[in-house]
């Protein structure tokens, strides 16, 4: 496998937000506070899924006819599916335009775009831990993290804001 660096090009139509570690770090407790929500909604959805296929299931084609029993809650189950689909899908959206990529929702798993040595890296931080402390390259992802620590080198420069 080769280690191919990743420049960033500044001639990039839309190059990604490069943050600093202090400016991650100025993020955790907004994030702290907003992962559980994204997470709840995320599990609604599958309980709501679950609860379409059983209809669906148990109807079989007559699931959408005017007469079945089930087909109010069919539909505020589809509105409902709808409406947390778009919350969910609006709030990640939002994070990625700011520069941020959030990687699972389960562990509250979250990337950075950063410098690390001409290199543009990923500074990764996971809900619980205080700070961000690891960072990994684009194609090592969570496995391939590693301490901040590891060099003296900076792991981010100057923050660079989009176009």
């Amino acid at each position: 496998m080769s280690r191919e660096r990743r420049e960033v090009d500044p001639s990039s139509p839309s190059p990604p937000r490069l943050w600093t570690v202090e400016e991650a770090n100025g993020r955790i407790g907004a994030l702290s506070d907003l992962l559980p929500q994204l997470k709840s909604w995320a599990v609604r959805l599958a309980e709501v899924h679950g609860e379409l296929r059983r209809l669906a299931q148990f109807w079989g084609r007559d699931v959408d006819a005017p007469d079945t029993p089930d087909r109010e809650l069919k539909s505020r189950l589809e509105a409902e599916w709808m409406n947390l689909s778009h919350r969910l899908e609006q709030a990640v959206a939002a994070l990625r335009a700011e520069g941020m990529e959030v990687k699972e929702l389960e562990t509250g798993l979250v990337d950075f775009y950063a410098m690390r040595d001409g290199e543009l890296v990923q500074l990764c931080w996971q809900r619980g831990e205080s700070e961000v402390a690891y960072y990994h390259t684009l194609e090592g992802g969570f496995r391939g993290r590693r301490p901040l620590s590891d060099s003296a080198a900076s792991p981010a420069s100057r923050p660079r804001s989009r176009g």
